[in-house]
């Protein structure tokens, strides 16, 4: 019996195996999923918890109920990937799982302790992150009783989890504290390292101008050096000192440290993937999805989903002794949630930047491009019984994997 082994039950790592048991038989493969966490988090909704608009509870769910059953599911971490022996050595029991198909789903996680002096003292009293539910958790119980001042949100490199996510951020804190009547009373700081609000220019110049309608602070091309909790302030490698009394951050993100180990990763653990099969860039039976990647397009959500069924579809043809087709185009495509029952949509890949028009959804659109609107606020806030019901499970979703230049205006 072959074997089909995929690393991360996440969101990638889960809809690979539900859609590979749909097309695999079970009399001559076997499908084996690990992870070392029981739980599934729905990552985009950690941004709605620390403004009390989702709890902890409505986030969490055990990874067991997303996968097929006849899906092995192991519980441990990875000690070794040994992708020349085409095994992978566990610590949990010291077991060994041989593979023919290996497919890599580890995502990113943050590196706080990258930066000098981030997690010193204040970490989770007066910084926080928000992309763990333990940092969300804890800034919603800072915002409840804080009085005001100084709020920074700064990213301290790229790339990072949900590109948009910190834009976000700023504009529910507008929203906030506008709805608390305290929003004279916080001064707002965007520190980025980008040279703009986004990484694309027609979308970053209308973002920044949000951010000027709104009276947030652009601190651009802010290279995090370290957090002096002594002065209070964010200091930048050019020594540029950003003074606050309330620090969010979004820390250093890495891929998997079991990459680094493996020898499989680039200096920030990152897969080298080929970036239209999505095969390694060096063992031609491993496959790499979602943030575990070194490409260059957003390490979304909705980019490990039109990522899926061309991984799926390349598999299967190498399965049977044909060439991938590269037919990933860095589709990516987010709701930007902008406070007061708002949002815009973006939708891009690796050669198209964010251009306004409209997104012609089946049954649900159409919805605005580059436009704020009600209707994208409230496709964002329905996504969430989207992803439980239909998307983890692998069901169809009314669009293609593949950008169209449908409905927008070049």
């Amino acid at each position: 019996m072959k074997t089909l082994l995929i690393l991360g039950a996440g969101t990638a790592g889960t809809m690979v195996a539900n859609k590979m048991a749909q097309h695999l038989d079970p009399v001559e493969w076997k499908i084996i999923v690990v992870d070392q966490e029981e739980t599934h988090y729905y990552q985009p909704g950690f941004l709605f918890i620390p403004f009390g608009i989702y709890r902890p509870n409505d986030v969490v769910k055990p990874k067991r109920d997303f996968l097929p059953r006849n899906v092995e599911f192991v519980l441990s971490p990875i000690d070794l990937i040994e992708p020349d022996e085409n095994r992978v050595r566990l610590a949990k029991d010291n077991r060994v799982i041989d593979y023919d198909y290996l497919v890599i789903a580890t995502g990113t996680q943050i590196h706080p302790e990258e930066t000098a002096g981030l997690k010193d003292n204040g970490w989770h009293e007066n910084v926080f992150d928000f992309y763990t539910l333990e940092g969300a958790t804890a800034l919603s119980r800072f915002l409840k009783f804080w009085k005001g001042g100084h709020m920074v949100l700064n990213v301290v490199e790229m790339p990072i989890k949900c590109p948009v996510a910190p834009l976000e951020f700023l504009f529910l804190a507008d929203w906030f504290f506008h709805q608390r009547g305290m929003r004279d009373e916080v001064d707002i700081t965007f520190a980025t390292p980008l040279p703009g609000a986004f990484t694309k220019p027609r979308a970053a110049a209308m973002l920044g101008d949000m951010l000027n309608r709104k009276h947030i602070n652009l601190q651009a091309d802010f290279n995090a050096m370290e957090v002096d909790h002594e002065k209070g302030v964010l200091r930048s490698y050019d020594e540029r000192e950003v003074p606050f009394d309330l620090l969010v951050t979004i820390p250093t993100n890495m891929g998997a440290e079991v990459i680094g180990r493996s020898g499989m990763g680039d200096e920030l653990n990152f897969v080298p993937t080929h970036k239209h099969t999505l095969q390694s860039e060096k063992w031609e039976n491993v496959w790499v999805i979602g943030d575990a990647t070194n490409l260059p397009t957003s390490k979304a959500g909705s980019v490990a989903h039109f990522m899926l069924d061309v991984l799926v579809e390349n598999m299967l043809r190498h399965m049977e002794g044909l060439e991938p087709l590269p037919k990933f185009d860095g589709h990516a495509n987010c709701f930007i949630e902008s406070g007061f029952e708002k949002g815009i949509l973006i939708d891009f890949n690796y050669d198209v930047e964010p251009l306004p028009g409209k997104y012609p959804l089946p049954g649900l659109g159409p919805f605005s491009l580059l436009k704020e609107s009600a209707a994208n606020h409230w496709g964002k806030m329905t996504f969430r019984w989207i992803y439980w019901n239909v998307l983890l499970k692998g069901g169809d979703m009314p669009f293609e994997s593949q950008m169209s230049m449908a409905g927008k205006w070049n």
